[in-house]
């Protein structure tokens, strides 16, 4: 096909070949920053988005706007070190703030948040504006730091991000159970005696320096998705923190390596916003397709659930029609069926196909009839639905007319042991608040082969 090309370009390949040659020595520094960046952050904002405090990264962030410019102003440098300091200052009185006037005034946390973050990040605007109207040097850059831009990032910059993260990272190692103990039950750390304080102070710390120390290259705005989006895609794989924390860590550094890579294949393109975008797909994959909680997992269950649903009812409709005509072995039809089940008929039809694989129901061109391996799951779910009843309307005192529908719900998760349990706190009792007979507890036999219907 005219203008179609089923592989890319010759040059396409050769610069994504040099890119993993590492040809460019600035190259592998930023992609080692970045994925440094991707997986420290991930880990540090992990415990700000456990302890429901998921937007601070974006506050600080924009609070240590106005630290840059102050340094900027104060020294005239654009070293490394001295806007790391003066923004790691900045960010800390805003947290300080935020953390203060909740406390203190009658000001919520999110309202603090909120006028934290706007007044920081205005003083910041009129203070680089301000800048550029000076005469001074190397103040041609500084406007980058609100997006990012990893291409202007020095040497001196990346051995700065490599010191931090690798720093959070091990001290995040060190004092994982701290850490995880105070963002899950803070009373109970300070009845053991842990100095909740001091831990919250150096988990702030390290919030803070992560949010710093990535403003070069994601800048102002995006921080708070890479703090916040690892967390949120990998809570979706796991339900134990150790390997939710290890899966945020490798989303943050998967992001990093193919936004460095987009931005080194495409110059036009920035590492920080691609960073945040492939942390977005990311987090969409993990919605749709985790094993264990992902929209398309739970769609297939809950259709699951719907099928066992339909079938079990039906089984308990042929229990109560074979009961009513004292269990003389004839064939029902789909009339007897729907005077007692009011469903359409193609999803009656459906059902009892499905029960007929399983062996449950046998068909014939007279009807409808349990087989014995039927026969006992239609009785425990009629034992289990009128044991049920019975103890909501001796336990909660509901009356007759209310307990069935209630009993329709829980008859299709109720376990053997449970049901144990209901039959000994009813004192045996023989009949359900209809007086309808409790049937026998049966016994589980295997599937009957052809003429086993009863």
């Amino acid at each position: 096909m005219a203008g179609f090309e089923l592989f890319p370009p010759p040059s396409l390949w050769q610069n994504w070949l040099s890119f993993w040659r590492f040809e460019d020595m600035n190259v592998l520094w930023v992609l080692m920053g970045s994925v440094l960046l991707g997986m420290s952050a991930s880990v540090i904002g992990g415990f700000a988005f456990l302890r429901k405090r998921s937007l601070i990264g974006d506050a600080l962030a924009h609070a240590a706007l106005p630290g840059v410019m102050m340094a900027f102003l104060l020294f005239q440098t654009r070293d490394p070190l001295v806007i790391f300091i003066g923004a790691l200052c900045s960010s800390f009185i805003g947290f300080f703030l935020i953390d203060w006037l909740p406390k203190n005034t009658k000001i919520k946390a999110d309202a603090a948040l909120a006028i934290t973050l706007s007044f920081f990040f205005a003083l910041g605007l009129m203070l680089l504006s301000f800048i550029q109207g000076m005469e001074v040097n190397n103040k041609s850059g500084l406007d980058k730091i609100l997006f990012g831009q990893a291409a202007a990032m020095t040497e001196g910059d990346i051995k700065l991000l490599a010191y931090v993260t690798l720093f959070v990272l091990i001290t995040v190692v060190l004092f994982f159970q701290k850490f995880r103990l105070i963002a899950f039950n803070q009373h109970y750390a300070r009845t053991i005696g842990i100095a909740v304080n001091r831990y919250e102070l150096l988990l702030a710390l390290l919030i803070v320096m992560s949010v710093v120390v990535g403003l070069q290259l994601v800048g102002v705005v995006l921080m708070a998705a890479v703090l916040l989006t690892p967390m949120a895609a990998a809570r979706y794989w796991s339900n134990q923190l150790t390997t939710i924390l290890i899966i945020a860590s490798l989303l943050g550094g998967l992001s990093a390596i193919i936004s460095t890579q987009i931005s080194y294949l495409a110059p036009a393109m920035p590492t920080g916003p691609w960073m945040v975008v492939s942390l977005s797909v990311l987090f969409i994959i993990s919605l749709l397709f985790a094993p264990k909680k992902g929209l398309l997992k739970q769609y297939v269950d809950y259709k699951r659930l719907c099928q066992k649903v339909a079938e079990e009812n039906i089984l308990r409709t042929l229990y109560k029609l074979l009961e009513r005509k004292t269990f003389s072995p004839q064939p029902l039809t789909l009339a007897d069926i729907q005077s007692f089940r009011n469903m359409p008929s193609s999803c009656l039809k459906s059902t009892l196909k499905q029960l007929e694989k399983k062996g449950w129901v046998h068909a014939s061109t007279l009807g409808f009839v349990l087989t014995s391996e039927g026969l006992n799951k239609a009785t425990q779910l009629t034992r289990r639905h009128r044991l049920w009843e019975n103890y909501l309307n001796e336990q909660a005192e509901l009356s007759p007319k209310q307990v069935h529908q209630q009993a329709e719900r829980i008859e299709h998760i109720l376990t053997d042991a449970q049901e144990a349990q209901l039959q000994q706190e009813l004192s045996n009792s023989q009949q359900d608040p209809h007086g309808n007979q409790i049937p026998k507890q049966t016994r589980h036999t295997s599937p009957t082969k052809g003429g086993g219907e009863i």
